[in-house]
């Protein structure tokens, strides 16, 4: 059980990896929602598979360190 919980809390460069995780689902965020802007304005072309992979993946990387902050909330007293 505290597998994931130490898994969570590994040390990366002296940063967490749940840390890593979470900047990592804020970029994808952030892809995902400037290709919109962009593909609109023409500045860069963009196809919407690459839109809706992009959205796929943020909502799988928050899914999962929602799901890990709650695992963990119920290990830990």
């Amino acid at each position: 059980m505290t597998f994931l919980q130490d898994l969570a809390y590994v040390s990366l460069l002296g940063f967490p990896l749940i840390g890593y995780l979470g900047v990592f689902s804020y970029l994808l965020l952030v892809g995902t929602a400037t290709v919109s802007p962009l593909t609109r304005r023409r500045i860069v072309k963009i196809p919407m598979r690459i839109h809706f992979r992009l959205a796929y993946l943020t909502l799988t990387t928050v899914h999962a360190i929602l799901a890990l902050a709650v695992y963990l909330q119920s290990l830990c007293p």
